[in-house]
């Protein structure tokens, strides 16, 4: 039998979403074994006083598997 757990992580980047989902999972990947994928929940966006974007915020559900 199979048994797979969620954890919940959040993550960022000066240059995009992608970027800040893989640098989520690398980080990740450091102490968890036998990831098998991720799910983007909540994307934000810090920005200057101008309307800028200087950030890129993303949570995420990342699934693997209980050895």
């Amino acid at each position: 039998m199979t048994v797979a757990k969620v954890i919940e992580v959040s993550a960022s980047s000066k240059t995009s979403v992608e970027d800040a989902v893989r640098t989520g999972l690398k980080k990740v990947a450091g102490t968890v074994k036998g990831i098998q994928g991720a799910w983007v929940n909540e994307t934000k966006v810090v920005t200057d006083g101008e309307g800028n974007i200087t950030e890129w915020r993303v949570n995420m559900r990342v699934t693997f598997l209980v050895q």
